[in-house]
């Protein structure tokens, strides 16, 4: 069981990149995969909510070395292989009358999601794939997803714990929102703060040949020779022989003597 040891988790699924040939397509989901009896199963539990909001459940377990044994679902398979490919890889396979009803592979890929993937044949004996994959929860989700896992059914838990978690996720996006919105309020703000800070640097090193008063209003320019003066003349005052190269900014001088441009 230690090369299990990747897969003992709980899994939330990435509903986005999935595919699916076969079943009811799912709008969330999570996949656990526990360690039982001492490391000698594995026990695999999915619960799953649908598009129409109809939550499900399935749970079954494995014994990881390989030996095919009786299925206790006899409706789905009559018995139930799993084999560890690797650290990275494992399988589960569902036979029924000697022939392999479905096929479960479960994969860490590189960014350390869990692919999985199914393969079977539909009721015409043609065959499918469906791929789910997930990503790793901090904590453990009572719903989840999967569109052909073994025996599954509607159950009133599930619905019951969905409406739970639908009315959870509506009020934690709701906080998680209004927490965004004070975010990008604080960086607008720190933005306006630091543009008047790199302003008023440039006005304290301008020329300046008087005393500014707060809460007036000035005019920066820029002179012929790339310096910069501060004036009491506005633009349009000029009559159009204005001394300076060009007018960069009307500033006022605020309370706690920064300065800020004026529309």
């Amino acid at each position: 069981m230690v090369q299990a040891y990747n897969f003992l988790a709980s899994w939330q699924l990435f509903p986005e990149k999935c595919n699916y040939e076969l079943g009811i397509i799912p709008k969330s989901g999570n996949y656990k995969i526990e360690s039982i009896l001492n490391g000698e199963q594995l026990s695999i539990s999915n619960n799953w909510v649908s598009v129409t909001n109809d939550a499900f459940h399935t749970e079954y377990k494995s014994i990881p070395d390989s030996n095919i044994y009786p299925y206790p679902n006899q409706e789905f398979a009559d018995s139930i292989q799993s084999t560890i490919i690797n650290t990275g890889a494992f399988v589960i396979n569902f036979f029924r009358n000697n022939e392999n009803k479905l096929e479960v592979l479960h994969e860490i890929l590189a960014n350390g999601f869990l692919k999985v993937t199914q393969k079977g044949l539909n009721e015409l004996h043609e065959p499918y794939s469906n791929v789910e994959v997930y990503h790793k929860q901090m904590s453990v989700l009572p719903y989840a997803s999967s569109s052909s896992s073994v025996a599954i059914r509607p159950t009133n838990e599930g619905v019951i714990k969905h409406k739970a978690l639908s009315a959870m996720e509506e009020q934690t996006n709701m906080q998680l929102n209004q927490i965004k919105q004070q975010i990008e309020l604080l960086a607008k703000q720190a933005q306006e703060i630091q543009k008047r800070k790199e302003l008023s640097l440039m006005i304290y090193e301008a020329s300046m040949k008087f005393k500014p008063q707060i809460g007036h209003t000035y005019h920066l320019y820029e002179q012929r020779d790339g310096q910069y003066q501060l004036s009491m003349i506005a633009p349009t005052e000029w009559g159009g022989s204005s001394p300076f190269n060009q007018f960069v900014a009307s500033v006022k001088l605020l309370a706690d003597h920064t300065w800020m441009e004026e529309n």
